[in-house]
């Protein structure tokens, strides 16, 4: 019996500068279809967004990706995506998009835990 289920995720880009394409990692989106599973962590290291443009605007981009988690979380912290299932949800967030906040390429696996899997690549890739 197989308890692991697949799952796609993205990173979360801030391209302070979309002009010149550098980015830091500072989040991930992780999608489970088979649990109805959304969700993003974040985390902005703040000396290397500064290291890219030490004119970036610090406050507009963390707002940019509590809006990411409040979409995932669904309800009232979703906006115009409150009624939308998680998968809908999940494409919206990670449609290409030329914005300082930008999903990165799709990735997949196997996870018997997303919520554990969204903490363990948030180590991983972005801490």
């Amino acid at each position: 019996m197989n308890d692991r289920d697949v799952f796609e995720y993205a990173l979360l880009r801030v391209v302070p500068r979309v002009e010149r394409g550098e980015f830091v990692n500072a989040g991930v989106v992780v999608y489970c279809r088979a649990k109805a599973f959304v969700c993003a962590r974040t985390h902005l290291d703040e000396a290397k967004l500064r290291a890219l443009d030490p004119a970036a605007d610090v406050t507009g981009v963390r707002a940019a990706l509590h809006a990411v988690e409040g979409v995932c979380q669904g309800g009232e912290h979703a906006g115009q995506a409150a009624r939308d299932d998680a998968g809908r949800r999940f494409r919206w967030l990670i449609a290409p998009r030329s914005t300082v906040v930008q999903p990165g390429p799709v990735h997949t696996g196997l996870t018997a835990d997303p919520q554990g899997e969204a903490e363990r690549l948030l180590d991983l890739l972005v801490r």
